[in-house]
């Protein structure tokens, strides 16, 4: 094998997993705009999403369900405290409903499918459901009492939420590794390039995912009323857009990317329950690259990173999580240079 060859080969594995970076860099992206929030802990939904699919795999309960449910129990008794004091009272069967009956209802079809070895999409369909549902809740408990912090402090809890979130994924499932199956063990072959299935699921996926998301914010209200929080959090709430629904829709899709990544990767590489930290560091270098404002930028960034680790791995493996970090360095420069100080917008 040439060296073309295997610069190839190297570039093709890059392009796998710069893809997986581009949709955690966007995501990061998407809630930092909307909600002014450096969201560290993104990486915790991949963790969350492999390994809650690989326990329904191997016919056990994942504890995120349990944690759906507590939080979800806690965010109605917040809910239903509120509309006490504003006399709204018929918020209250609202609130039952999405806050009660709904987290347990899932969480008694996640025990049957964990007992009944269901197919594998319908187990990859409970684990996605669980760890999305975590996003909005997250925001709901967290960011949503203090939306008026200053980023700094916001940034801050960030840093906690990841270390909580951490500690939960240890209790939950352990210090062991785990993978899950292939979606398609098939292979291409493009002359002499053999393509894995599993690259191809990668990269057709995170294609398709760019697409509806350009699609849902260009064409749907919802992803107008995203794109409006996003520009200017006061013009919404003047043109009547909840910036607090806003918040918790960005963290919905944050969490859903997250644990789709994490199910698309898990085939690939052993994930442990500490695995989210530098998964989601690259995925905030990829969106440093966007400047946290752009996607298309962020796409290119996480596309770059990815070869670069690719090539890393190949020539220097021991230093290659300090290359890609590295890459930062160069990057913040850039964008300090062209946008110059200024302080923090109130």
């Amino acid at each position: 094998m040439n060296s073309f060859q295997i610069s190839a080969i190297l570039i093709q594995d890059g392009i796998t997993t710069g893809a997986i970076y581009a949709l955690l860099g966007m995501a990061l992206v998407l809630v930092f705009a909307v909600s002014r929030v450096m969201f560290f802990a993104q990486g915790e939904f991949v963790v969350y999403g492999a390994l809650s699919l690989a326990w329904l795999n191997t016919g056990k309960v994942p504890g995120t369900v349990w944690l759906l449910v507590g939080m979800a129990l806690l965010a109605g008794l917040f809910d239903a405290l509120e509309a006490h004091r504003d006399r709204d009272y018929r918020q209250i069967g609202r609130i039952a409903l999405t806050n009660v009956v709904a987290p347990l209802a899932l969480a008694a079809l996640t025990v049957w499918a964990a007992s009944s070895q269901l197919p594998f999409f319908f187990q990859c369909l409970i684990a996605l459901i669980i760890v999305t549902a975590l996003g909005p809740l997250i925001y709901r408990l967290v960011y949503q009492p203090m939306a008026n912090a200053s980023i700094l402090v916001l940034l801050i809890v960030s840093v906690g939420i990841h270390f909580v979130l951490v500690s939960f994924s240890l209790i939950f499932f352990g210090v062991e590794g785990y993978r899950t199956p292939v979606f398609w063990d098939g292979s291409i072959s493009l002359g002499w390039l053999r393509m894995n299935g599993q690259n191809v699921i990668v990269v057709a996926v995170t294609t398709l995912l760019i697409i509806a998301l350009a699609v849902v914010f260009n064409r749907t209200l919802w992803g107008k009323a995203l794109r409006a929080a996003a520009s200017n959090n006061v013009g919404a709430r003047l043109l009547a857009i909840s910036v607090s629904f806003s918040g918790k829709l960005s963290f919905t899709i944050a969490a859903f990317i997250g644990a789709l990544c994490g199910m698309l990767i898990a085939p690939i590489v052993t994930i442990y329950y500490d695995s989210g930290l530098l998964i989601g560091l690259k995925g905030f270098v990829a969106s440093i690259f966007g400047g946290l404002v752009s996607y298309p930028m962020t796409l290119v960034g996480a596309l770059g990173i990815g070869i670069v680790e690719s090539f890393s791995s190949f020539k220097a493996s021991a230093y290659k999580e300090a290359i890609v970090f590295l890459l930062v360095v160069p990057v913040l420069l850039w964008l300090s240079l062209r946008s110059g100080t200024h302080e923090e917008d109130h």
